[in-house]
């Protein structure tokens, strides 16, 4: 079996091919990977390093926009599990050109592609986002659609593309939509890595608006072993959830992290909140739970304090991606 992995070389990508590369999921334990990764500011090969002597890797510096390359990839392989995409929303507001391109048309390409080789299989790596914000309860995989940023309304875009390419070439597309990751190398543009590098360096955090927007948090690992298991034994043409159960707002989320580096509310200093800044996300995961048995294992507690043990340890990892603060 050969597995193409789009932006393998990202934060959830390249946690998906570690673990598929050291045997975590035993259904493509002797699976070549194939990552193709155009290494922007959030790829970054040191992230598989930690697998580059294997035999069954094939790093790939592409990008997904590129037709004749994609072409080339996807003949002979039979699985596809597409993470590459702009997605941090902030960079959205300020310019969408590069979402649109790579989360649209770059994932057109690869729909195209994946349909002239006939692959077995097709898994697009989506968000919580795209259902827009929720008071209360949570969304099911049959929630319409309304995103709020230029990011969410890419991804939201690049969902309905995967859901055409399956009704109307029978592509075999599974889409997964997760809410918020945290865990190893995540770029420390992002919330969680950022909060813990800024108090490593004895820094305050940015905390926008109110702090009372509330997110549910998924730890890598668990994203991952969900993905997987859709990849094994998802049916074409369905949605699947993928949650880590653990709902907090942003100010209770920072009140661990002060209280796990032993500070104080001093730390943090407020900023304007974010435009459209969706209030809540929260996912139902039932189906992927009675369909493929998923249910997250990482204790929310466990996951943050090994986080911070991870960054503490891998300055020489960070500390280059960090943009200067005044």
């Amino acid at each position: 079996m050969r597995i193409l992995v789009t932006g393998g070389a990202g934060f959830i990508g390249s946690h998906f091919v570690r673990q598929t590369l050291t045997g975590c999921y035993p259904a493509f334990a002797q699976a070549d990977v194939v990552v193709l990764d155009k290494l922007t500011y959030a790829g970054n090969e040191a992230n598989l390093a930690a697998v580059a002597d294997s035999s069954r890797l094939r790093f790939v510096r592409g990008d997904i926009c590129d037709g004749p390359l994609v072409e080339e990839l996807m003949r002979g392989t039979d699985l596809v599990v597409h993470f590459a995409a702009e997605s941090h929303v902030d960079r959205s507001i300020a310019g969408s050109a590069e979402f649109v391109m790579t989360n649209v048309v770059g994932t057109h390409t690869l729909l195209q592609a994946a349909t002239d080789a006939a692959v077995q299989k097709f898994v697009h790596v989506s968000t919580d986002e795209v259902y827009g914000s929720i008071d209360a309860g949570s969304w099911s995989e049959e929630e319409p659609l309304q995103p709020n940023s230029p990011y969410s309304a890419s991804k939201a875009s690049s969902d309905l593309l995967a859901r055409a390419y399956h009704r109307t070439h029978g592509l075999p597309v599974c889409v997964t939509r997760c809410s918020n990751n945290y865990g190893p190398y995540q770029h420390p543009e992002k919330f969680v890595p950022l909060f813990i590098t800024n108090l490593l360096d004895g820094r305050t955090v940015p905390l926008y608006g109110d702090g009372g927007n509330i997110r549910d948090w998924l730890h890598v690992e668990d994203h991952c072993r969900g993905i997987a298991l859709v990849a094994e034994g998802g049916e074409p043409g369905e949605i699947y959830h993928i949650g880590g159960g653990t709902e907090l707002t942003n100010r209770a989320f920072v009140d661990r992290l002060l209280d796990a580096f032993g500070l104080d509310d001093s730390m943090v200093h407020r900023v304007p909140d974010r435009k459209a800044h969706d209030r809540r996300y929260s996912v139902n995961i039932d189906k992927i739970r009675s369909r493929l048995g998923y249910a997250p294992r990482v204790l929310f507690e466990t996951g943050l304090a090994e986080t911070i043990r991870w960054y503490t340890e891998n300055r020489d990892w960070w500390e280059p991606l960090r943009r200067p603060q005044g």
